[in-house]
């Protein structure tokens, strides 16, 4: 899978230092994957939400942040839409993102 940006991800680890290393390991992950539905993905991330027909939200550190993603399963492409704090989340609408 290709993620469409890292940046973002590394962008919120220099502010929340504590989620640096899950956040490199839940990326690291992605990119060696050729997912082909949300069932491939689950196997490995067994406490993902999928939201609607193309957004997936992943608890990080114990859910203390969350990582809301779109995905394309034909293109191979995850895009990063959020990452946050749990509270931050609450006030968004995942499904829009």
């Amino acid at each position: 899978m290709r993620v469409i940006a890292k940046v973002t991800l590394k962008e919120f680890w220099e502010k929340h230092a504590d989620c640096e290393q899950q956040l490199l390991s839940w990326y690291k992950i992605v990119v060696k994957a050729k997912y082909t539905s949300f069932d491939d993905m689950k196997q490995e991330f067994g406490t993902m939400k999928v939201l609607g027909s193309d957004r997936v939200v992943f608890k990080i550190k114990g859910n203390k942040y969350r990582l809301i993603i779109k995905i394309s399963f034909k293109n191979q492409l995850v895009f990063i839409r959020f990452v946050g704090t749990h509270g931050e989340y609450d006030r968004i609408d995942a499904k829009k993102i």
